[in-house]
């Protein structure tokens, strides 16, 4: 596959059924994998288009580690870069002969053009019936021939064609992009990524059962808070890897969700003037020790002055794994993340997840991000679930009851008094002496700031049902609604579904934050063109700081883009936390190519600061 395609990447969408919700992807393989008690996994029955190699490499990744300890699970996974894999795993009680257990798998394989994740969830279903039918003797395969032949691929070449794209993979060349003050071209030839929920389905039109984005309320459920801090990681394209137990399922889906979540909206790809930049982060789905040298090529030097190698990675990727071993192997990721056990749930307070860098310091989220995430729950109270009433719940019998699908009103109905101290970073003394000072200039009222913080939280989940009107517009932003596409524009006409919503919501908010981003160093590039020409420098009153020149992947120390504590409550960022600070620095290096000096709040008291 080519660099560019790699770095690209098949914009990740939700994949909805239009038409027959019968038609299904052709496969390009299909497989059969039985434990036997000397020789441990094997492929007993295998079919495959020419060219296609199944190697052992399908069985590790079929059937990760740990999987002996439930009853069921379905697992995705990645193969070779250009097909994705589902897997459907089951053990029942055998002979004694056979160490009391018939454990097999039975999975197919489904090329990556037909979406990000070949829309195998479709043949979940299907793969599910082979499985219970072949539990029962697995020498009759029949049912798996019958199979191969209803859904084989037709023709090799459609496995690396686009003919079978889905509207957000179209390959339609942009017209040149505008010249930008400095008389420079933007010039970019990535592959404009329509915004995920672009394929949005019709109205009344409900999720079919497994697909992933049916677990976006778990994931917030799961994370609380600090699905904040791992969306921010995702979209700096972080190599981000879960670390949990068996059953694999759920964690799969997350996988899904964060790259998902972390989207760039197709109304940005003419803001980014770097190319080639992923538009959204590389799910590599299940994981394990087999796979450490994919890993590895993930990495990406921080110091932006470094070079990137031209292997088509250095974009990040995010991952999940049963292998505890790689949580040790520091230098395959940037953020871990530890997902607790299915029996903590059972724990009289609740276990959140643990999120640190590889150097283990923990990852918290920032107060703003506290107040952010408990407007979003009660905000999410409106909206009902888009999937199908009868979807079935997950798979694995150990956890069937622990996912709330049936009624995902009560994800949101647990308001925790526990999220400060466990999961945001303590208050600063900054933010504890300007809270104390409005506190006694506004003589004990409530402060009309926060008000506003929350007015807006709430309005980024506007036009999601059939009312309200546009959220706000920040000052510097455009007359335009953030994150605002074709499918967005279909939910203003019909109630949305809790999944899209969720979608919707992370999408206007990374919009809000590149948006507001581009508008400064573009107010900053007009500025140096005054300059030359003899105006007023700084006459945007952002500093009028000079454009800095790019000389290969080298950033000018000298040329700085100013970012004031106004524009980092414009984006909605904590202006006290130094996390969010280093948040944006690395943004502005990343997607432009620039340096920035962010400045935090600060108290001052007739001219002089205070602290």
């Amino acid at each position: 596959m080519s660099t560019a395609k790699r770095r690209r990447g098949h914009s990740l969408h939700l994949e909805l059924p239009n038409g027959d919700a019968e038609e299904l992807p052709p496969v390009a393989a299909v497989f059969l994998i039985l434990f036997d008690v000397r020789a441990g996994y094997t492929i007993a029955w295998k079919q495959s288009i020419p060219g296609l190699e199944l190697n052992e490499s399908v069985e590790y990744k079929s059937l990760p580690s740990g999987l002996h300890n439930v009853q069921e699970d379905l697992i995705y996974f990645v193969h070779d870069d250009d097909y994705a894999g589902i897997s459907a795993f089951l053990n029942e009680p055998a002979e004694e002969a056979d160490r009391n257990a018939l454990m097999l798998a039975v999975g197919a394989l489904v090329p990556l053009s037909y979406g990000r994740l070949g829309k195998s969830w479709k043949h979940a279903l299907g793969l599910k019936e082979l499985a219970k039918n072949l539990v029962q003797d697995p020498s009759k395969t029949q049912p798996l021939e019958d199979f191969w032949l209803a859904h084989k691929l037709a023709n090799e070449e459609d496995s690396h064609s686009g003919a079978a794209e889905s509207p957000s993979d179209g390959q339609a060349k942009r017209k040149q992009s505008p010249t930008s003050p400095n008389g420079k071209k933007r010039t970019r030839t990535r592959t404009r990524a329509v915004s995920t929920t672009s394929a949005l389905a019709p109205p009344g039109q409900s999720l079919p059962s497994h697909h992933p984005a049916l677990s976006l309320p778990v994931l917030l459920d799961t994370f609380g808070p600090l699905i904040f801090p791992l969306y921010k990681a995702a979209l700096l394209r972080r190599r981000i890897l879960l670390v949990g137990q068996a059953p694999v399922e759920l964690a799969c889906n997350f996988v899904y969700d964060i790259s998902v979540l972390s989207g760039i909206p197709s109304s940005l790809s003419d803001l980014l003037p770097l190319e080639p930049l992923p538009t959204r982060l590389r799910p590599l789905f299940a994981a394990g020790v087999h796979d450490m040298a994919t890993l590895a090529q993930g990495s990406r030097d921080t110091n932006p002055s470094s070079e990137v190698t031209d292997d088509g990675m250095g974009y990040g990727w995010v991952a999940c794994t049963t292998d505890d071993i790689l949580s040790l192997k520091s230098h395959l990721f940037d953020t871990l993340v530890t997902i607790p056990p299915s029996y903590s749930k059972q724990a009289k307070e609740k276990v959140w997840p643990r999120v640190e860098v590889r150097k283990g310091a923990e990852i918290k989220a920032t107060q703003r991000d506290l107040r952010r995430y408990r407007i979003l729950r009660r905000e999410l109270r409106r909206f009902p679930s888009g999937h199908s009433p009868h979807a079935p719940k997950y798979s694995s019998r150990e956890r069937a009851s622990d996912l709330p699908f049936e009624n995902t009103q009560e994800t949101y109905d647990d308001a925790s008094s526990t999220l400060d101290a466990q999961l945001a970073e303590p208050q600063s003394w900054s933010a504890l002496a300007y809270s104390s000072f409005m506190w006694w200039a506004s003589a004990g009222e409530k402060r009309t700031d926060l008000d506003e913080e929350a007015i807006h939280d709430a309005a980024l989940l506007r036009h999601f049902d059939a009312h309200g009107g546009d959220p706000p517009d920040r000052p510097r932003s455009a007359k335009k609604s953030p994150g605002r596409s074709p499918g967005m524009e279909a939910m203003d006409t019909a109630p949305a579904g809790l999944e899209m919503t969720i979608i919707g919501y992370f999408h206007r908010l990374t919009t809000l934050i590149l948006k507001t981003l581009s508008d400064i160093i573009e107010a900053s590039d007009y500025s140096d063109v005054e300059e030359d020409d003899g105006g007023n420098a700084g006459g945007n009153g952002n500093g009028g700081q000079k454009r800095p020149t790019r000389t290969g992947d080298n950033l000018d120390d000298a040329d700085v883009v100013y970012v004031s504590s106004e524009d980092m409550s414009r984006m909605g960022l904590d202006v006290w936390s130094e996390s969010d600070r280093d948040f944006v620095r690395e943004l502005v290096a990343f997607y432009f190519g620039r340096q920035a000096d962010v400045r935090g709040g600060r108290v001052e008291c007739c001219g002089v600061r205070i602290c």
